[in-house]
């Protein structure tokens, strides 16, 4: 066991010594590709509202410690968990942060194929930002909507903390009576340390927003109460507008009694519900949200 916690430290070492990444958002933007699961279980029902989710994964420890101290069965048993759950609320995308790799300190699988076929998702693209001697982790999405374009973006290095980033995924919503509509959807995980990280990281993701047209939905753990609902809402811009749903209720708490984890929309998406799951998936909580279309009448709650 000790050897274990040896292996951290020396691995949280080098990435300290490491040099500032000076590339540039280009040069750390890559494509991904779009894998298609053969278990998708039934095809998703155009409709009027689509069923979003984001939830951190922590490696599929669920609550314990430290995934080191969880045998790879019980991981495996954990992520069944999650997948019945994403089945039973009947999530149409699903955001995942802290999702990992085939990767020794977690079981030695990739966690997000592995959910996919066991919830049945069709669609799904993961972005790997972190690749450690102990485990590589990043971002993903899961969509029973096909998946149409994927990139990810990991950012600067932030040492001592392992690298950061966000997937986008454009993905082909059927409404009902209607041609595709087309929305980005992106699953972000923010560092954790440190207040001057987060807000470089968020400008970088608002600058690579400035350059799409699709209706935006972000979601993930951004490691700040206040960073989702105040920073990036005031510093969206009037074409990419972003808000948040109740950006003042104590009742949405995700991770102990702080609000980390968040859903935004682009002004042309309405939120038709919102809540936090309270069952124990992780150490954070899930958010689920059914989202539709704005109308010229129809105002956010």
């Amino acid at each position: 066991m000790l050897s274990r916690y040896i292996t951290v430290f020396i691995c949280l070492s080098l990435l300290s010594c490491a040099g500032p990444d000076q590339r540039s958002t280009a040069q750390r933007t890559f494509q991904l590709e779009v894998r298609e699961s053969q278990s998708a279980i039934v095809p998703p029902t155009p409709g009027t509202t689509l069923k979003l989710l984001t939830l951190n994964l922590a490696h599929g420890r669920k609550d314990s410690l430290n995934q080191w101290l969880v045998s790879a069965e019980q991981i495996r048993q954990n992520l069944d968990e999650v997948a019945a759950y994403l089945m039973e609320v009947g999530a149409d995308v699903v955001a995942l942060q802290e999702a990992d790799g085939p990767s020794r300190w977690s079981g030695n699988f990739d966690h997000v194929a592995y959910l996919a076929e066991k919830s049945g998702f069709r669609y799904s693209v993961y972005a790997e930002h972190a690749q450690i001697s102990m485990g590589n982790y990043g971002t993903a999405i899961l969509s029973k909507w096909p998946i149409v374009e994927a990139q990810g973006l990991t950012y600067p290095d932030s040492p001592p903390t392992a690298s950061k980033g966000f997937t986008l995924a454009t993905v082909a919503w059927q409404r009902a009576g209607e041609v595709a509509t087309k929305l980005d959807i992106i699953s972000v995980h923010l560092d954790f340390s440190r207040k001057s990280v987060r807000l470089q990281q968020i400008d970088e993701l608002a600058e690579v927003l400035s350059l799409r047209d699709n209706a935006i939905a972000i979601m993930g753990d951004f490691n700040s109460e206040w960073l989702a609902k105040e920073y990036m809402v005031e510093n969206s811009g009037e074409t990419k507008r972003l808000y948040v749903y109740q950006p003042d209720s104590d009742q949405l708490s995700t991770y102990k009694a702080k609000r980390l984890d968040w859903i935004l929309l682009s002004h042309d998406l309405v939120f038709e519900s919102y809540e936090v799951e309270q069952r124990l998936l992780s150490d954070h909580k899930a958010v689920v949200a059914d989202i539709a279309l704005s109308c010229a009448d129809t105002k956010p709650l």
